[in-house]
């Protein structure tokens, strides 16, 4: 089991601002999740990889791609406070689900 957010490289998101959006992202998806799912990959050390992402073009086909798979995912847009413009889609999450599955949408992603 594991969860793979992928974070936009291409709008000069701060480390701080990634993080929080990483994060945002997780908990989304964690929360979409079946309560069978979400138990499972916590008794597993609830595994995540963060991944780059070049578009927002990008993040939408790949939560398209975890739709048609009927795996849990969740599109964060940000609400525009501080560095970003209000709505700007700045991380997807994939999973929790087993690995095998979170890499038919993000497997050919290269590591943040």
């Amino acid at each position: 089991m594991k969860q793979a957010i992928v974070a936009r490289t291409d709008i000069g998101m701060g480390t701080g601002k990634l993080a929080a959006q990483v994060a945002h992202a997780s908990l989304s998806a964690y929360q979409d999740a079946g309560r069978r799912a979400r138990k499972k990959w916590q008794g597993e050390g609830q595994k995540k990889v963060v991944l780059k992402g070049d578009s927002e073009s990008q993040l939408f086909a790949l939560a398209d791609k975890a739709e048609t798979e009927g795996l849990p995912y969740a599109v964060v847009r940000d609400a525009g406070h501080t560095q970003l413009e209000p709505g700007t889609v700045t991380a997807l999450a994939v999973g929790p689900a087993r690995d095998e599955l979170v890499d038919r949408v993000t497997g050919d992603l290269s590591l943040y």
